[in-house]
């Protein structure tokens, strides 16, 4: 059983949501990254996805893209990443770790050496934005055997068909984009994301974690009620940079923002 499927079982037979926060490695700097990772561990995160910078984020709005321009600038590499999780696993063997970017570093570095890396580092997912069910075969299959989980994007158009095609090429959650539009947007319609969790449960037995839109502790809470997952990336992404020029203030400001979270969702 992968660690992903272990944490969303313990979580779900503890009647307890998983949250999932999103950031963008090297950013702002790489030497803060696995700093910042703990720090989420110790606010609650039960998940972490950590952003491969990439220089045209097509599904993030302008905070995650500003963060993979500051994390470009410090030269992170997707070879870094993944030297972020194996400093990271040094420490902490049990919190899941998903990378999530795009399709092009892993095609550059190619996708079997990319799967040895990442399994060899201790990464346990991989959502790949730009990976369409469709196509999935030139990459899931290789990371499946390898034992990691591949994670799909479901939007509220998505039809039933590719819900089902997602389903049976993915594995650990399905990521459910919570609203029309990129990273950090505003309006969040719970009862309609309510309803397309619902739509989606009806088809597959996957956990399903909610992202985009979820910015406090009260979205944080309504979203954990409908959900198996709260997914919160800009929020936090926006608190890092805001306190990026003091490091320790930067970790007190992001454990603030996510034990603020947790707590709402536990009540």
């Amino acid at each position: 059983m992968s660690r992903i499927k272990q944490c969303l079982e313990t979580l779900k037979a503890n009647n307890k949501t998983a949250l999932i926060p999103y950031v963008t490695a090297g950013d702002p700097a790489p030497q803060h990254t696995v700093a910042i990772m703990h720090a989420l561990v110790e606010s609650g995160a039960d998940i972490i996805e950590l952003g491969v910078p990439f220089s045209d984020p097509m599904a993030d709005g302008p905070v995650i893209q500003l963060a993979c321009e500051r994390a470009l600038e410090h030269g992170t590499s997707l070879r870094m990443v993944l030297g972020m999780v194996e400093e990271f696993r040094k420490t902490n063997t049990e919190t899941p770790v998903v990378l999530m970017g795009y399709l092009n570093p892993v095609e550059a570095m190619g996708v079997h050496p990319f799967t040895d890396a990442a399994k060899a580092a201790g990464v346990d997912g991989v959502l790949l934005v730009d990976l369409p069910p469709e196509e999935a075969d030139m990459a899931a299959p290789h990371l499946k055997r390898a034992g990691l989980d591949v994670i799909f994007l479901i939007a509220p158009t998505t039809t039933e068909d590719r819900i089902a095609a997602a389903a049976k090429f993915g594995s650990g959650y399905l990521y459910y984009v919570s609203l029309k539009g990129v990273t950090g947007s505003n309006a969040l319609d719970i009862d309609d994301v309510e309803k397309h969790v619902n739509a989606i449960k009806a088809l597959t037995d996957m956990p399903v974690g909610v992202g985009f839109g979820i910015k406090d502790a009260a979205t944080a809470k309504a979203v954990s009620a409908v959900s198996d997952g709260v997914i919160v990336g800009s929020a936090l992404v926006n608190t890092i940079a805001t306190n990026a020029e003091n490091p320790e203030q930067m970790r007190a400001k992001v454990k603030e923002l996510l034990s603020s979270m947790r707590a709402a969702m536990d009540e």
